[in-house]
């Protein structure tokens, strides 16, 4: 059996639960002695690979290692970094397998969404071309639960779970004034081109009148004049109105509504509030009193009120990744495979890199209601269990306590990478 080190690293947005991911790879690679030297993290993602910034994970503490399981946040540093492709420019890719062979990584393991699954499989091409023997497995995270084949992503039942119960508070602190203030609040939930988050939210309503009363999502072109005469309606009908508008939402001409003009490093249009925008259309056309709600990194990094079954799949997918990389699955990633609605029943399978990198899942048009507004039965019945549990978080002095890891780099072979 061949033995090497492993090396793990966290792109992109983080989660709830990212860390909770790291933890059980720590813990798992730990358990692999006879296979795994020694387990590194790369800092700031695959930038600390490529500037061989790694962090020796072997003398980290267990209970602070346990512990990432209930610290949100992405402990070993996350990058917004798209490697070019690699026809285009090979130096990074050459540069990373030089890094892997001066510390004799043989299984790199990369917990991201669709870009770094592209990542891992373009590396997993580079390596059998240089001969480097080199396993990637690619592991999912991602709160816009975007990610194909499998069912959901870890990081989103925990973000569709505080959407929920945000959107069920504020909506109870709306009706209590409504008469004399508020008419109509407008939340916003991440989702750049998927409306999962924006459709959890529908999971607040209970009851007939129940918030949200209209959501907007981005499988749904923004029609102004439907939408005002369904705000108007709701407010002449309940007293008051909830808005939850997902940030992707787009105009019937493709436009981004609050696009600010500017782009991300992965090529992404940045988005200046679709909430604001909202907002003030209501006020001007309507003459409703408003106020809006834009919980950005709230929403990803929420750990208090994380999902259990969040929590346990991000766990799962944490240990499977290490069993598939040692096992010599190349191209990977371990997708969440749902057997039953109620009871709510999922495993881990294998599913190629080929089939995730660089695409999307979108909302269904079944889980949105014909009128384009609200989520549908089969959506509840989807989303439902994704939010179900409550994670413990330890609490000392009225904050939640988070991981201290020591962090120590390990030394330097190769002479520095130039960005």
């Amino acid at each position: 059996m061949a033995k090497g080190n492993l090396l793990y690293a966290q792109s992109g947005g983080v989660t709830a639960v990212i860390n909770a991911t790291a933890g059980a790879i720590i813990e798992a690679a730990r358990r692999q002695r006879r296979r795994i030297g020694t387990v590194f993290a790369a800092r700031d993602g695959i930038l600390g690979a490529l500037r061989e910034q790694l962090y020796d994970l072997g003398g980290e503490d267990l209970r602070q290692v346990r512990a990432l399981a209930h610290t949100p946040g992405g402990a070993f540093g996350s990058c917004r970094w798209k490697l070019p492709r690699l026809e285009a420019d090979r130096r990074p890719y050459e540069r990373l397998i030089e890094v892997f062979r001066a510390h004799d990584i043989r299984w790199f393991l990369y917990n991201g969404g669709g870009d770094s699954a592209d990542t891992a499989l373009k590396l997993s091409q580079i390596g059998a071309e240089l001969g480097y023997p080199l396993t990637c497995v690619a592991v999912p995270k991602t709160i816009d639960n975007d990610l194909p084949v499998t069912d959901c992503s870890p990081g989103f039942g925990s973000a569709a779970k505080y959407t929920a119960v945000s959107v069920s508070e504020a909506s109870l602190d709306v009706a209590s004034m409504a008469s004399t203030s508020t008419r109509v609040f407008v939340y916003e939930a991440m989702g750049r081109h998927a409306g999962w988050l924006a459709a959890a939210a529908g999971l607040a309503a209970r009851r007939p009148g129940d918030a949200p009363h209209l959501i907007l999502f981005p499988e749904v072109p923004f029609d102004q004049a439907r939408f005002l005469a369904q705000v108007r309606d709701t407010v002449e009908r309940v007293g008051w109105c909830t808005v939850v508008v997902s940030e992707g939402v787009r105009t019937p001409d493709g436009r981004f509504l609050a696009e600010a003009g500017s782009r991300d490093a992965f090529g992404h249009a940045q988005l200046g509030g679709a909430a604001p925008t909202v907002a003030r259309l209501v006020t001007a056309e309507l003459g409703y009193k408003h106020h809006w709600a834009v919980p950005d990194y709230l929403q990803r990094s929420a750990r208090h009120v994380a999902s259990a079954t969040d929590l346990a799949q991000a766990r799962a997918v944490g240990e499977a990744a290490v069993d598939y990389a040692l096992a010599g699955r190349n191209a990977v990633m371990p997708a969440i495979r749902r057997l039953s609605d109620d009871p709510y029943r999922w495993d881990i399978v294998p599913a190629p890199l080929a089939r995730i990198a660089n695409r999307e899942k979108m909302l269904p048009r079944s889980f949105i209601r014909r009128d384009g507004f609200g989520i549908t039965a089969a959506a509840r019945r989807y989303l439902a269990p994704l939010i179900v549990g409550e994670a413990p978080t330890p609490w000392q002095d009225g904050l939640p306590v988070v991981a201290t890891l020591a962090l120590r780099l390990a030394r330097r072979r190769l002479p520095d990478w130039r960005d």
